[in-house]
């Protein structure tokens, strides 16, 4: 024995029982080398875990394949790129499969650090990983079983709550050529209220306008301007405007309102029959295109900025072939804590992808619109947080679902049949539900009203035929049809409501009979719900945010060789911008000192931020000063204003004439 070894066994013990303490621990380790992460230790807990004991020298993606899409990978090669260390806590992932073939899901902490060589080199990753997952589950059981104490907390956001749900929409329309989805996750639990709108509105010809949109703040006033705003969006677009004729209303509205200065807005219309679709950015976050065949990316953003800030709004147009998904979505989803904006939107195209190729979570969510919306929140929250709202919107062509026609006998007996060939048509069709339950209980009504009532004065064997197909408008339109005679109904205690229950299920009923027949038409809106989330609701695990004490606001005055100059660092967001805008102000003599501001420190620029600091140029611009803004390129606030459209310096005014960027015509 060397003396190294013998002074490495006087310190650790022998190499024998240090092995076995390894392999007997109940915390699953296991350690990886180089960018590929190949294993080369793990113990016999990890080894469960692989559900494999021959896999040292594999890679990770390898040795856990169906961890892709779950961002697992993307993780532990953070750790290695970066040479820090990453925790999570009960992380829900799916891995392998139980006894009956379907995704093993467990709930881990799981910490990963780097490894070093001897001259300081990243070598490697080292995971530690605690199962939680009977933890986790005891915990959600109990939050079940709280009814009461949920209730009671419910009771004191009541108002709040139906007041945000009334001001969006009811759901989105179910339409034959498109699916679309959407989410909504709050900023905060406690307000149950948020800046943040989504729409989806049928318009003539079977196109389909989405629309996202972001009024600054949070709570009962950012709801009602948000409202506002929805119903003219809706309005103007129902009555046959074009995107620039409802902006233009909406900017001209935003000057009148309280509140809506500076709210950002994307408006698109898509035409299902070819797939052609217009679009608008106004101050707002390019969408995000998702085909099915190829990669992802962002369409260009339009240049126009938020309403109220006298700007034009120039279109731009994009192609979806049939499977594509467009994902509109607000800047919430990008502007994470610990995040830079670049790194975000990255993340954003990647998990999108994942989530509509199947590739990630797999839940109950039956299209991938369905499943980008919910788990593309869940997957990029989780492990940072979010400190504002986030609104996601999507929509996808799709093969229209074949009309529904069935014969059968007009028996009683037939009800199976007729409800197995309709519970198929209305899935394929993509009807939520509510609105399932509804057609299927009318239909069933209509033809037990056929069998007991057309044929009664006939022995011979009659038929009753069920129609049905979903148009353009959002609707389902069901016919069934019988050739036996009217009678008019009589209704009693116990028999004859059928017509009145149909009637009250649905949205529109027509009978009409001749000698011939009778047919009996259902005319029904179709929506589908869009969740409203909360940080307490959200289908993900834990996750920490960061304290804001951590990042703290600083404005501070710098010596200039050009006048008056101030620093900002820190955030500049629902929680500090009103102290920024004091502060300017008070510094600016409310506008009569001209001020350059450097925005090189901004750490997180919210739309909070942004429209300050369009209020305080506008000021300083009626008032004869002048207000100067620089953030060098790459910055977060070169990349926000760039987005928005805010004119600023992206080279130091005072080392120069400075670069003015003018409004955003790139992606970010």
């Amino acid at each position: 024995m060397s003396d190294d070894e013998a002074l490495l066994q006087l310190r650790v013990g022998d190499a024998v029982q240090v092995r076995e303490a390894f392999e007997e621990l109940p915390l699953m380790v296991a350690a990886m080398d180089g960018p590929q992460l190949r294993f080369v230790a793990a113990n016999a807990a990890y080894r469960a875990l692989a559900t494999s004991s021959e896999f040292i020298g594999a890679p990770l993606r390898e040795v856990f394949p169906e961890g892709g899409g779950q961002q697992i990978f993307e993780a532990v090669e953070r750790v290695y790129d970066t040479a820090e260390p990453y925790t999570m806590n009960e992380w829900r992932m799916q891995l392998g499969a139980d006894e009956t073939g379907q995704p093993r899901e467990m709930y881990l902490d799981v910490h990963l650090a780097p490894r070093f060589t001897d001259d300081g080199a990243i070598r490697g990753v080292v995971g530690y990983i605690t199962d939680v997952t009977a933890r986790a589950q005891q915990r959600l059981a109990a939050q079940a079983q709280a009814a009461d104490v949920e209730r009671r907390y419910r009771q004191a956001r009541d108002v709040i709550a139906a007041l945000q749900r009334e001001l969006l929409p009811s759901g989105l329309p179910v339409l034959p050529r498109v699916h679309i989805a959407g989410s909504y996750l709050l900023a905060d639990a406690d307000t149950a209220a948020g800046g943040d709108w989504f729409d989806g509105v049928t318009l003539p010809g079977g196109q389909v306008g989405l629309v996202v949109g972001d009024v600054v703040g949070h709570g009962v006033s950012a709801s009602a301007v948000m409202g506002q705003l929805r119903a003219i969006t809706a309005e103007r677009l129902q009555a046959g405007a074009t995107i620039p004729e409802a902006l233009t209303a909406l900017d001209a509205v935003a000057n009148r309102i309280p509140g809506a200065h500076a709210a950002t807005v994307c408006v698109a219309i898509l035409d299902p029959n070819d797939g052609s679709l217009t679009y608008c950015t106004a101050g707002h976050p390019p969408p995000l295109l998702v085909p099915a065949h190829g990669e992802p990316r962002y369409l260009d953003v339009t240049g126009a900025g938020p309403l109220g800030v006298g700007a034009a709004f120039p279109l731009a147009t994009a192609q979806l072939d049939p499977g594509d998904v467009l994902l509109i979505y607000t800047d919430g989803i990008v502007e994470r804590p610990g995040r830079d904006i670049a790194a975000s939107t990255v993340e954003l195209a990647q998990v999108a992808a994942d989530t509509v190729a199947g590739r990630g979570l797999r839940t109950a969510e039956t299209s991938p619109v369905e499943r980008v919306c919910t788990q593309t929140i869940e997957l990029l929250t989780r492990a940072t947080g979010h400190s504002d709202d986030i609104t996601l919107l999507a929509a996808q062509l799709v093969t229209p679902a074949p009309i529904l026609s069935l014969t059968a006998a007009a028996t009683s007996e037939s009800l199976a049949e007729i409800r197995v060939a309709l519970d198929d048509w209305l899935d394929i069709a993509h009807v939520g539900a509510t609105d399932a339950d509804a057609l299927r209980h009318a239909v069933v009504e209509l033809v037990t009203n056929a069998a007991d009532h057309a044929y009664v004065d006939s022995a011979d064997q009659h038929t009753v035929t069920v129609t049905g197909e979903v148009t353009d408008t959002g609707h389902a339109e069901l016919r069934v049809a019988d050739e036996g005679s009217w009678r008019e109904p009589r209704p009693s205690p116990d028999r004859g409501l059928g017509l009145q229950v149909t009637a009250n299920l649905i949205d529109n009923l027509q009978i009409e009979h001749d000698a011939t027949g009778t047919t009996a038409v259902v005319r029904h809106r179709l929506t589908r719900q869009v969740p409203l989330l909360t940080t307490g609701t959200r289908p993900s695990g834990t996750a920490v945010q960061r304290s804001a004490q951590a990042d703290p606001l600083l404005v501070l005055e710098q010596p200039s060789t050009s006048g008056a100059r101030f620093r900002i660092d820190g955030p500049v967001d629902g929680a500090t911008a009103g102290t920024v805008e004091r502060e300017i102000s008070f510094a600016g003599s409310t506008g009569a000192r001209s001020l350059l501001l450097d925005l090189t420190g901004v750490s997180h620029l919210a739309s909070a931020g942004v429209a300050v600091l369009h209020r305080l140029a506008a000021r300083h611009s009626g008032n004869g000063g002048e207000l100067r803004l620089y953030a060098p390129p790459g910055t977060n606030a070169d990349m926000i204003m760039t987005l928005v459209g805010l004119v600023h310096h992206t080279t130091d005014p005072d080392l120069g004439t400075g670069e003015q960027h003018p409004a955003a015509t790139e992606d970010p």
